[in-house]
């Protein structure tokens, strides 16, 4: 078998603004029929009959009841571990190629998530990555794809410029319940005004610092959903603490 060759797809300059702001947005990395096709697979799997919808993608874990309203209001939590066409969104090559010149090495995937985020629905309060996901060396990164355009109105990320240089700041309950999801946890201490909306058209990735002050609103379009995949990574000599996501995915 050939060994394909690593991609470099970013400039100096990208690395620098990485380097400053704490994330970088690769503009229309994917393509739209790529998309399309990911967004009807997943589509075409949660709309299974209860029967035929594997329990993994099932919105209560595994159950085999749920309210119908839910069918498509949950996140898919790790979906490269059991379908073949996630994994390889985790292995994207514009990816593999960023996340190696951002780490100085070879990266790999540890988490992916599917978010539905439909209208009405809340955000998540500003957090950092890495006080949910501790690895030691610290290298953790994230790949935000947008499955569709995201925007204020439907709920695109927010994020504080060159906050990762913070360090880990303290987490508390979420203060604003109207706004942002309960079972979360928010940072303290940080200066909210100085979040900036990230915007982004379908196919855009965004690339962000576990360390990132990052956050979205309640989805407040009338029938906008806000969909998008995000895998985390890690440079592949590094170790994630929690037992459920120490399996490492090489994105060769």
């Amino acid at each position: 078998m050939i060994k394909q060759a690593r991609l470099a797809p970013l400039s100096q300059q990208q690395v620098e603004n990485y380097e400053r702001d704490g994330f970088i947005v690769l503009r229309k990395a994917c393509s739209d029929d790529l998309i399309d096709a990911y967004n009807a697979h997943i589509h075409s799997i949660r709309s299974a009959d209860l029967e035929h919808m594997p329990a993994w993608a099932r919105p209560q874990r595994g159950s085999m009841e749920f309210p119908e309203h839910m069918r498509f209001a949950v996140r898919l939590f790790n979906p490269h571990l059991h379908d073949g066409f996630s994994l390889q969104m985790m292995k994207l090559p514009v990816v593999r190629g960023a996340l190696a010149q951002l780490l100085g090495d070879e990266a790999v995937g540890v988490q992916s998530m599917y978010f539905y985020k439909e209208p009405g629905s809340p955000g998540q309060a500003a957090h950092q990555d890495y006080y949910y996901i501790r690895n030691d060396p610290n290298t953790l990164i994230a790949a935000w794809v947008a499955m569709e355009r995201v925007d204020t109105e439907n709920g695109c990320l927010w994020a504080i410029p060159g906050s990762h240089k913070l360090g880990l700041l303290d987490h508390g309950k979420v203060k604003n319940l109207e706004e942002h999801e309960a079972w979360t946890y928010e940072t303290e201490g940080a200066d909210l005004s100085k979040e900036v909306p990230l915007e982004m058209e379908k196919g855009d990735i965004v690339i962000f610092h576990n360390l990132l002050i990052h956050s979205s609103n309640r989805n407040r379009s009338a029938d906008r959903w806000r969909r998008s995949y995000v895998c985390h990574y890690i440079r592949h000599d590094s170790s994630i603490v929690r037992e459920d996501l120490k399996k490492k995915i090489a994105l060769e």
